[in-house]
C-alpha cells in the first residue's frame, strides 16, 4: 500500500470520525429509514439475486453510448478471441496452417495443432457471447453473474441485509467500470466460482444439499479450467473443510450426496482435461502452456527457477519480446523478485481494496480473532502465500479467492459498525459513509467521462481503436483481404496487430505479419485473388495502403 494510500486512509478516518461526533449521528433518520426498507427488501433473497444481476447488466448497457464496449489491444485479448472462435465452431484446436510462417504471433501456437495456450473457460465464455451476437455479451453476463453469485454466497454467511450490502459493493467496484468487466483478460468466471464454492459451504453443512452440491461440482469444473494453479490452491481449505464436516458426523447420506458427487466431478475434471491436453499437443500430459513456456519464454513460471538461455527468432517482434523484454521485467536476481513482488502488492491492493475500501480494513485485528470468518482467511493466506510464489500477476490471477475477499470486506464493515468513541456510534457513521463515498466515486467518474471524455473511466482498460477502424473500414469493401503488417525496428512488442480467427482460410480479413529476409511470395500466390493490404502500425497515425511491391499483385480500389 502507497503512501498516498495510507494518507487518504488516515484523512477518511478523521473525516468520518468528526462528522461521527455527532449526537444523534447526522442525518440519523433518513439513514434508518432508508436502511429499514433495504432490509424489508433484503429478505426477499431470490428477488434480491436477480435484481443485482439485471441492474449489472442494465448500468453498463446504458453506459455504452459514452463508454463503448472493449477491443482488444493486449496479447492475451487476441488469443482469447482467437480460442473463442474455435470454441463456437465446434473445435478445441485446428490443424497446422502451411503459411503459418507467416501467422505466428504471441501465445498462440501451430504445432501440432492452431491452439491458444490458456485453458478453455474464458474463451468459452466469449464463445457464448460470439454465438448471441459479440464475445463481449459473455463478459457481460459473466460480470453479472458473478454479481449475483456474490450475493447468494453472502446470503448463507450473514444476515439479508448485509448480503444486499455486499452484493451493492460488488457491483460497484468490480461489476461496472473494473477490466473485468470492460476487456476480454478474464477474471468474472474464476470470481463466480469462488462465489459459488464458498456459498455452497455453509448449506452444506445445515444439510441443504440441493442446488449446493451441483453448484459447487460445476464450480469445480470450471474453476480448473479458468486458473488451474491459483484455484487448486485456493480449494485446499475447502477441501478439508469438506472431509472435517463427514469426520464429524461420518452419515451415509453425506458421502452418498456430498462427497460421492464432487469425486465424481473431479473425476471428470481430469478426464476433460488429459482430452484437453491431447487434443492440442498431443500428449495427455502436456499442458499447452507449459509447452509454450518450453518453446519461447526464457523468464520461468516460478521465481525461484532458473532464466533460459537465449532462443533464436527470425521474428524480429518475438527477438525482442522474449529475449529482451521479458528479462527487464525478471532477470532471476533477487532485487529483480523483490520488485516483482512489490508491484503485486501494490496492483492486488489497488484492485481489490482501490481508497474506498481501505476503511474496513481498520477492523482487521478484531476480524484475526473471528472464528465465523476462520476459512476464507485461511484461504485467502494461503493462496497469496501461492501467488507471491509465482513470476507473473494481474488481478484476475486472484479471482480464486475473490469470495474470500468480500466474505472478509462484509465481515469488517459488521465489526467497525459496532465500534463506539465516548458512547457516540462512530462506527455506525464511517460504515455509511464509506458506503456513500463509493457510490459517489463511481459516479462521479461516469459524470466526469461523460463531460469531458477524458479523466480515464476504466484506469486500467485499454483499447487499440487503431486496429478496430482498419478492420471496420476493410469490413466495408466487398471481397476478401490479405493484411500485411510491417513494424518498424523501435515497434512497441505489447501491442500486436497479428491475430486471426480460427478458420483462416474462410475469414474475410487475414493479418499477416512481414518478416525481414522472409520471401512473401509464396503467402501472395497461396491467397491468390485477396486483395492486399500494407498496414504500418507505427506511423503516427497508423497507415493503411494497397500492398504494391509484389509482382502480379492486382491493385486494390476503395
Amino acid at each position: 500500500m502507497n503512501t498516498a494510500l495510507i494518507s487518504l486512509l488516515i484523512g477518511q478516518f478523521v473525516l468520518f470520525t468528526v462528522l461521527s461526533a455527532f449526537n444523534p449521528p447526522l442525518a440519523q433518520g433518513v439513514f434508518r429509514k432508508i436502511e429499514q426498507r433495504v432490509s424489508a427488501f433484503a429478505n426477499r433473497r431470490g428477488l434480491c439475486i436477480l435484481t443485482l444481476f439485471l441492474l449489472t447488466v442494465l448500468l453498463r448497457l446504458a453506459l455504452l453510448p459514452i463508454f463503448e464496449y472493449p477491443r482488444p489491444y493486449v496479447h492475451d485479448e487476441f488469443v482469447r478471441l482467437t480460442q473463442a472462435d474455435m470454441i463456437a465452431h465446434g473445435k478445441l484446436a485446428f490443424p497446422p496452417h502451411p503459411m503459418s510462417r507467416y501467422f505466428e504471433t504471441f501465445y498462440l501456437s501451430f504445432s501440432p495443432t492452431y491452439h491458444a495456450m490458456y485453458p478453455p473457460a474464458q474463451a468459452a465464455v466469449l464463445a457464448l457471447g460470439q454465438i448471441l451476437g459479440n464475445p463481449w455479451i459473455g463478459v457481460l453476463l459473466s460480470t453479472a453473474a458473478m454479481v449475483a453469485a456474490a450475493t447468494w454466497m453472502l446470503q448463507s454467511w450473514f444476515p439479508a441485509r448485509w448480503a444486499l450490502l455486499g452484493g451493492a459493493l460488488v457491483l460497484l467496484q468490480f461489476g461496472v467500470l473494473s477490466y473485468w468487466m470492460n476487456s476480454y483478460w478474464g477474471g468474472s468466471v474464476a470470481a463466480l466460482c469462488s462465489c459459488l464454492i464458498l456459498g455452497a459451504l455453509p448449506r452444506i453443512s445445515s444439510g441443504k444439499f440441493v442446488p449446493s452440491v451441483p453448484l459447487l461440482c460445476v464450480a469445480f469444473f470450471i474453476l480448473a479450467n479458468s486458473r488451474p494453479l491459483e484455484g487448486s490452491i485456493s480449494c485446499i481449505p475447502v477441501g478439508v473443510f469438506l472431509l472435517v464436516e463427514y469426520l464429524r458426523n461420518r452419515p451415509r447420506r453425506y458421502a452418498l450426496q456430498v462427497l460421492l458427487p464432487i469425486g465424481g466431478s473431479l473425476l471428470l475434471t481430469l478426464a476433460f482435461t488429459l482430452y484437453y491436453n491431447w487434443r492440442l499437443t498431443g500428449h495427455l500430459a502436456s499442458f499447452p502452456e507449459a509447452v509454450y513456456y518450453r518453446q519461447f519464454m526464457r523468464v520461468p513460471v516460478f521465481l525461484w527457477e532458473n532464466v533460459t538461455p537465449t532462443h533464436k527468432f527470425d521474428n524480429p517482434q518475438f527477438d525482442v519480446f522474449y529475449n529482451s523484454w521479458f528479462l527487464q521485467q525478471f532477470d532471476g536476481t533477487l532485487s529483480s523478485a523483490l520488485s516483482i513482488e512489490k508491484t503485486k502488492i501494490s496492483a492486488f491492493a489497488s484492485f481489490f481494496i482501490g481508497p474506498w475500501l481501505t476503511v474496513p480494513l481498520l477492523a482487521i485485528p478484531w476480524l484475526l480473532r473471528d472464528r465465523h470468518i476462520r476459512l476464507p482467511l485461511i484461504q485467502i493466506a494461503l493462496s497469496f502465500l501461492g501467488l507471491l510464489a509465482v513470476t507473473w500477476f494481474h488481478p484476475h490471477y486472484a479471482a480464486p479467492i475473490f469470495g474470500g475477499l468480500i466474505l472478509v470486506l462484509v465481515q469488517s464493515v459488521r465489526h467497525l459498525r459496532c465500534w463506539t468513541l465516548y458512547d457516540r456510534p462512530i462506527g455506525l457513521t464511517i460504515t455509511r459513509l464509506a458506503v456513500i463515498t463509493l457510490t459517489f466515486g463511481l459516479f462521479m467518474r461516469i459524470m466526469i467521462f461523460a463531460l469531458t471524455h477524458s479523466g480515464g473511466i476504466c484506469t486500467t482498460c485499454l483499447y487499440d481503436w487503431d486496429r478496430a477502424h482498419f478492420t471496420d473500414q476493410l469490413r466495408s469493401i466487398p471481397g476478401k483481404h490479405l493484411v500485411i503488417v510491417r513494424y518498424r525496428p523501435d515497434h512497441d512488442v505489447s501491442r500486436e496487430w497479428v491475430y486471426n480467427l480460427a478458420a483462416i482460410d474462410e475469414s474475410q480479413i487475414i493479418w499477416t505479419r512481414e518478416i525481414p529476409g522472409l520471401d512473401p511470395a509464396p503467402l501472395l500466390d497461396y491467397y491468390r485473388g485477396r486483395k492486399v493490404w500494407l498496414v504500418e502500425p507505427d506511423k503516427k497515425p497508423p497507415q493503411m495502403s494497397p500492398y504494391l511491391s509484389h509482382p502480379g499483385v492486382p491493385p486494390n480500389k476503395y
